[in-house]
Formats: C-alpha cells, structure tokens, sequence
C-alpha cells in the first residue's frame, strides 16, 4: 500500500527532531453545501532539526517513531511571493 502525503505549514518546532505540521482541508457541509476548512496537527520526524515555524512542507507516513509520531518530514515545498505584493511595494 502506497505511503500517504500531506502538505502543511509547520506551527511548532520546539521539541527536538521534532515538529508540529497543521494541514488544512476543505469540506463541503453535507447539508448547506457550504465549504468549510478543516485542520488537523501531526507531529513528523525531523532528523537534523533543518526546519522552521512558518515553512510549508510535505510529510509522509511511516511506521511509528514514537507515541505520538508517525510521520516524517521529506521535504520544504517552495512558496513563491505573490506578484500582487511585488506590485504593491513599488
């Protein structure tokens, strides 16, 4: 079975070789058709304590490291600035 995939943005990176990735989805309610964001916390391995509060990475599933993680981070997903704002500033 293929290892599952998510990408998120980090909100805690206090804890050693370890960091907090909160992933948003987006919901239709079943009755009012509304779209909704949903979001939930990993805890993902990170070896070499590389990544920081803020960045977007991709984390992917495996096998239990500890009590709470099963994840590890595999890599930082490159944000580009808005042209909007490059504009907006000149």
């Amino acid at each position: 079975m293929p290892k599952r995939v998510l990408t998120g943005e980090i909100v805690s990176d206090k804890t050693d070789k370890t960091v907090v990735v909160k992933v948003e989805r987006k919901v239709k309610h079943p009755l009012y058709g509304k779209i909704m964001r949903r979001s939930k916390k990993y805890h993902a391995h990170d070896e070499a304590n590389e990544y920081k509060a803020g960045e977007t990475v991709r984390i992917e599933e495996t096998k239990p490291i500890s009590k709470l993680k099963t994840w590890k981070v595999i890599a930082r997903v490159n944000t580009h600035a808005t042209p909007e704002k490059a504009s907006a500033e000149g």
